[in-house]
């Protein structure tokens, strides 16, 4: 994806974030993060799945991930919706997500 595209997570109708592109490492992504009205309701359980992962808690991490899918929704810089995604919002306003035109296998 180009550097500097724009994507946008929303809960229900109202954008939250925008992650800017800066690179990639396929299948990742890498953005800088703007946070916007109504992400702070949501910081904790990114910190959280952070932590997780840092600790190699995979179940734990697994329930951060379920939370964030649940309440939040993507979209492409073209402002179409993105089906499937796994993002990670670092403490340090950086983000890391892969994406799927296809929901993920649930197995």
């Amino acid at each position: 994806m180009t550097t500097g595209a724009v994507w946008r997570l929303y809960h229900g109708d109202q954008e939250i974030a925008r992650l800017t592109v800066t690179g990639g490492d396929f299948p990742w992504m890498h953005a800088d993060v703007e946070t916007r009205p109504g992400f702070e309701e949501f910081r904790s359980v990114f910190a959280e799945q952070e932590q997780a992962v840092d600790d190699e808690d995979w179940e734990r991490a697994d329930a951060c991930y379920e939370r964030i899918r649940k309440s939040l929704t993507m979209t492409f810089p073209d402002g179409e919706p993105v089906a499937e995604f796994l993002l990670h919002i670092h403490a340090d306003g950086t983000a890391g997500w892969r994406w799927s035109d296809e929901p993920f296998d649930e197995d």
